[in-house]
Formats: C-alpha cells, structure tokens, sequence
C-alpha cells in the first residue's frame, strides 16, 4: 500500500511539473507582449509613426517571443490624440487526450492631452 501511494505521489508531482512546464510559457509570453502592446501605444501617442509601424514592430518583437500571431491579427487604429491597439490570438498545446487552445485578448490605448 505504501508503494503505491508513494507511486501516486511520484505521478502527481511529475504530473503538476509537466503541466507548469506547458502552461507557464503562453502565459508568460502573453504578459511580455502585453507590455510591448502598452509601452508602443504610450510611446507612440505623441509621434507620427503610422498604424503600420506599429504594427510590424508589435508583430517582429511577438515573433521574437515565438508568439503565433499573425499581422492581420494586430489592429491599431489612431484617433484624433489616442492610439488603440488590439490583439488577439490563440496558442495550441497539445495535451494527450485532450489538445487544449489558450485564447489572449491584449488591448492597450492611451491618450494625450
């Protein structure tokens, strides 16, 4: 009995481990973008860098991360003295029995005054 409780034990243990280890990342990665998504709406407020600057940097630094996004995926739009940027987005991971999609939605907008 006490060998397989410990047997237990040694398969939960690996088991929350692997389960870090495949969830962790997309949601790590998806807070990185999430402050390149803010700091590119704040910095770009109060310059004339067009919607698609912003978006092909937005889009080169997610790549750089290993996110799967796409630049239809990126929506930035300018008006009049704010700056919105939108993204959306789903990760894949294939867990066995059972393959799972992580959906992120990352906004930011900032306005000057």
């Amino acid at each position: 009995m006490k060998t397989l409780r410990a047997l237990f034990g040694i398969v939960f243990i690996v088991a929350v481990i692997w389960g870090t280890w495949l969830f962790v990342p997309p949601y790590f990665n998806n807070y990185k973008l999430q402050d390149v998504i803010s700091d590119e709406a704040r910095t770009n407020t109060y310059t004339p860098k067009s919607e698609n600057d912003m978006r092909e940097t937005i889009y080169k630094k997610a790549q750089d991360m290993d996110i799967p996004l796409t630049r239809e995926q990126i929506q930035v739009q300018r008006r009049g003295n704010s700056v919105i940027i939108n993204v959306d987005y789903v990760v894949h991971l294939e867990v066995p029995g059972y393959p799972f999609d992580l959906k992120f939605h990352d906004s930011s907008e900032n306005k000057a005054y």
